[in-house]
């Protein structure tokens, strides 16, 4: 499909939403594609062929024809406005419809014998609409020159806001794209069609620098199924016990070379290859990487401009220390969570929280009741500090419950939008009574302390208004949550005591301690920590590392 065939769509699905008033100004560029993708084209658009349908992966020209109606369109005007990669539509008109800026007139009833003695007037007199209705026609119209300058630098992300995405950046250049085409063929195919050169079956295929995929055709699989929502975490799918994302077994004893795999923590009754006793392949499409000698180069990430480093830096809070202070090395702690005697983990700032809810579903884990819950010792290791606690389904009204139970106020909350291996959204969730759950909470608690009037106090060295309440990450093996929240929680506290409770072997991170019944031979790195559960427990085995 030739852009000039884009274009016309385009064009005509914009006549048609603004002349049914079913765009609302301002709007993404990412929102009104979807729109016109909705919108259905008359017949005969094309004399000799139907009209070609947009897709989501065609943004980039989708946003190209609105820079062309912007700089010159016969039919209306289009304003829009790009900050930071964002690309906004500030304002849509047409000049032969209700959206021009200038009002539509209608004829003045005029009562004849009140309008006697006022003398004669022209019957022909016309009121403009928006002075008869009260409402303007279009959301930006009424606004002056000065006006529409003013609402289009509120609409730029701040000098903080960017500073601090600067400021917090990741260090480790591990992030690689993924390319919206999903695989090589269709992303040649898109390089080929937005080429103005004429097409050469001779030319080599040109691909962009992203991550493409390969579907696995298997003797049992059925692409007219489509992908798995699943993908590489269908408990089904041999390869989800070769993913990447499963590390070996903590612990100095249980090192391994690089490249060979350890155990992983596959869902208890259920094995790669098959849903547990029934051993039934699934049908549909899975993906593995595709990468082939000379792939990733990185020829597209050397070609661009790397600015030099900003010297201004915000002045954030660094946590309850006031310094900086270097990481301890990962500590955990394998034990009973039931049973253990928390009064020698002494007291912490943060406490993070991912307990086996009674969710009542059919679950590869155990589970613990609400009383068991409830009675867990949180309070006791903290005096003051943050509570985040992960809850789904029924545990969220329950997790609020415990929260107050144990002196929390919550204060705020974070959802995890979990998307799968080719980042769309899973669409069939393991959980959920009466929708397919896509998504988790984590609730914020702030440890209740009141001052004198009854307010309450907060840490006054937690820094806040850094992270938006909204994580969008891939899911990984059971229970595991995603790296960007525990970004999250250290940028609220750095430094500090932190503590995972219901941790696995792939919570361990430095600056943490990790309790859990998974985690194998225990990892300390405080000596004072060691002293004390040695002093509570003289027969249990310490692996303490400095």
């Amino acid at each position: 499909m030739s852009i000039d065939e884009l274009k016309l769509v385009v064009l005509s699905a914009l006549r048609h939403l603004v002349n049914t008033d079913t765009v609302h100004i301002p709007i993404t560029s990412l929102d009104l594609l979807t729109r016109v993708i909705a919108y259905t084209p008359p017949a005969g658009l094309l004399p000799d062929k139907p009209p070609p349908r947009l897709r989501l992966t065609d943004l980039s020209r989708f946003e190209g024809i609105l820079e062309t109606l912007a700089v010159g369109w016969d039919e209306g005007t289009l304003k829009f406005n790009r900050d930071n990669g964002e690309f906004t539509i500030m304002d849509i008109s047409l000049a032969s419809s209700s959206s021009l800026n200038l009002p539509k007139k209608r004829k003045r009833v005029i009562d004849e014998e009140a309008d006697s003695a006022a003398g004669d007037e022209d019957e022909n007199e016309e009121t403009p609409v928006e002075e008869s209705s009260g409402q303007p026609l279009s959301a930006l119209s009424s606004l002056t020159k000065e006006q529409l300058e003013t609402f289009t630098l509120i609409q730029m992300s701040t000098a903080k806001g960017r500073l601090l995405a600067q400021q917090f950046r990741s260090p480790e250049d591990t992030f690689e794209p993924i390319c919206s085409h999903i695989t090589k063929d269709e992303c040649a195919k898109a390089h080929r069609a937005e080429s103005s050169l004429p097409y050469d079956p001779d030319a080599p295929i040109s691909i962009c620098d992203g991550i493409h995929f390969r579907p696995l055709i298997r003797p049992h699989t059925e692409p007219a199924l489509g992908h798995c929502s699943y993908l590489n975490t269908c408990y089904s799918e041999p390869t989800y016990a070769q993913s990447p994302s499963i590390p070996p077994f903590p612990g100095s004893s249980h090192s391994y070379t690089p490249g060979m795999r350890g155990p992983t923590s596959l869902p208890s009754g259920l094995g790669a290859g098959g849903r547990g006793k029934e051993k039934a392949p699934c049908r549909y499409l899975h993906y593995e990487v595709d990468w082939d000698q000379g792939d990733g180069d990185g020829s597209e990430k050397r070609n661009r401009e790397v600015g030099k480093t900003n010297t201004h830096r915000l002045g954030l809070g660094l946590g309850p220390t006031g310094k900086l202070t270097q990481k301890l090395p990962p500590q955990w702690i394998n034990c009973d969570l039931r049973r253990f005697d928390y009064s020698v983990l002494g007291k912490f700032h943060v406490i993070m929280a991912d307990p086996p809810w009674d969710i009542h579903m059919s679950l590869p884990y155990g589970t613990m009741t609400d009383d068991e819950m409830r009675a867990m010792p949180i309070p006791m290791l903290q005096d003051e500090g943050l509570l985040f606690l992960w809850v789904t389904g029924r545990a969220m009204e329950v997790g609020r419950e415990c929260m107050r139970h144990w002196g929390y106020t919550r204060v705020d909350e974070v959802v995890w939008v979990k998307t799968n291996q080719l980042q769309r959204v899973i669409r069939t969730g393991r959980t959920g009574h009466w929708l397919n759950h896509t998504k988790e909470h984590m609730l914020v608690g702030v440890k209740t302390v009141k001052d004198d009037d009854g307010n309450l106090k907060f840490p006054s060295w937690v820094n806040r208004g850094l992270d938006t309440d909204v994580i969008v990450s891939e899911v990984r093996e059971t229970s595991r949550k995603p790296d960007e929240a525990y970004g999250l929680i250290e940028r609220m506290c750095p430094g500090g005591r932190k503590i995972e409770i219901f941790g696995r072997k792939h919570n361990t991170r430095p600056g943490w301690l990790t309790l859990g019944n998974q985690l194998g031979p225990d990892q300390i790195s405080e000596e004072d920590l060691a002293a004390r559960i040695k002093a509570k427990y003289p027969d249990r085995p310490l692996n303490i590392v400095k």
